[in-house]
C-alpha cells in the first residue's frame, strides 16, 4: 500500500504526533523532570522531592546508577546520593531512557521490522555514541548515549501512526539499494528524521536532541556550533547498521560523511577497534534497561 503524499510535510508531522501522543506518550512524571532540569533556577532538592514520589522509578534510577555503566565505587542507596554525584542533568537521562524502553514493547509488525530491534539498535547507538565520546575525551558520554537511544524515535512515530506504510517501507529498504529516508519520503511524504524532530520538540527535549532527531542522517545541514552531538550519533548510527546490531536498514545506501569523520577527527581505523567492544557493551546496557 503506497500513500501518494499531497500534504504539507509540516502537516504530515503535526497530524502523526497529535495522532500518536494517547499511544506514545513519556509519563508525566519524567515530562515533569525535563521541565524541572531545564530551568536554571531548579535545585538538586526539587529534582529528589519529584522522584521520591515515585517508588517504582527510584528502583530503576539505583539500578542504572548502580551498574557497570557509570562504575561508580560502592552501592549507591540514595537518590539523594546519586544526583549529587552525578548532577541533575544526568539523573534526567536516565530517567528518560528507563521511561522510553516501555514505548518500544511490541510483537513482529513483518518478517523486516519489529519494536524490539529498533530498541536493540537504538541501544547499540547509545552504546557507541557514548564510547565515541570517551574516546574523545568529552565530559558527555550519558547526553551521547541518551541522544543515540532517541535517534530513531520517528519509526516509534510511524510504528504508531503509519504502520501499513512502516511495513513497506521496511520491505522496500531491505531489497532497493534507495536511501531508507527517501522511500520513507516518497511513502508518507517525510521521513524518521522530520517525526522525531516533532515529537521530541512536542516532548520539551532539549535543542540538541531535537537536533539529533531530526539530522542525524544529514548533519552537516546544521550550522557548525549545533552539529557535535548529532556528528556523533551519525557515526554511532552508521558503525551499528554496518555490524547489523537491531534494525539496521536505515543507512542501507547511504555513506558514512567523511566530512563528519574529519570534523571529529576519527578514523574508520579507530572506530572498527573500538566497536570490537561494542557487542559486551550492548548486553550489558540492555539488561540494565529492562
Amino acid at each position: 500500500m503506497s500513500l501518494t503524499p499531497t500534504k504539507d510535510p509540516q502537516v504530515i508531522v503535526a497530524d502523526a504526533v497529535a495522532s500518536i501522543s494517547h499511544i506514545a506518550t513519556l509519563p508525566e512524571i519524567t515530562l515533569k523532570i525535563i521541565e524541572l532540569v531545564e530551568n536554571p533556577r531548579s535545585t538538586a532538592q526539587d529534582l529528589h522531592k519529584v522522584i521520591s514520589n515515585d517508588p517504582a522509578l527510584v528502583a530503576r534510577i539505583l539500578k542504572v546508577v548502580n551498574s557497570a555503566f557509570y562504575g561508580l565505587p560502592g552501592q549507591i542507596g540514595s537518590i539523594n546520593r546519586a544526583i549529587v554525584l552525578l548532577g541533575l542533568n544526568a539523573v534526567k537521562n536516565i530517567v528518560i531512557a528507563a521511561s522510553l524502553a516501555k514505548l518500544f514493547r511490541g510483537g513482529r509488525v513483518s518478517p523486516q521490522f519489529s519494536a524490539k530491534d529498533l530498541w536493540t539498535h537504538s541501544i547499540a547507538v547509545g552504546v557507541f555514541s557514548k564510547m565515541i565520546v570517551h574516546q574523545l575525551n568529552n565530559a558527555l558520554p550519558d547526553e551521547a548515549f541518551l541522544a543515540g537511544l532517541i535517534h530513531d524515535i520517528g519509526i516509534l512515530v510511524e510504528l504508531q501512526a503509519h504502520r501499513e506504510p512502516l511495513v513497506e517501507i521496511s520491505e522496500r529498504a531491505s531489497r532497493e539499494e534507495t536511501r531508507y529516508i527517501d522511500i520513507e519520503t516518497q511513502i508518507i511524504g517525510v521521513d524518521h528524521q522530520a517525526l522525531g524532530a516533532g515529537l521530541t520538540t512536542k516532548w520539551k527535549f532539549p535543542r540538541s536532541f531535537q537536533y539529533v532527531t531530526g539530522f542525524h542522517h544529514n548533519p552537516m545541514a546544521l550550522a557548525q556550533e549545533c552539529r557535535w552531538l548529532t556528528n556523533v550519533v551519525h557515526v554511532a548510527d552508521h558503525i551499528c547498521c554496518r555490524q547489523g546490531m537491531g534494525y539496521s536498514l536505515t543507512c542501507k545506501g547511504e555513506p558514512l560523511d567523511p566530512a563528519v569523520l574529519a570534523e571529529l577527527g576519527l578514523t574508520m581505523e579507530s572506530l572498527d577497534e573500538l566497536a570490537k567492544s561494542l557487542p559486551d557493551a550492548l548486553t550489558e546496557t540492555e539488561a540494565m534497561l529492562t
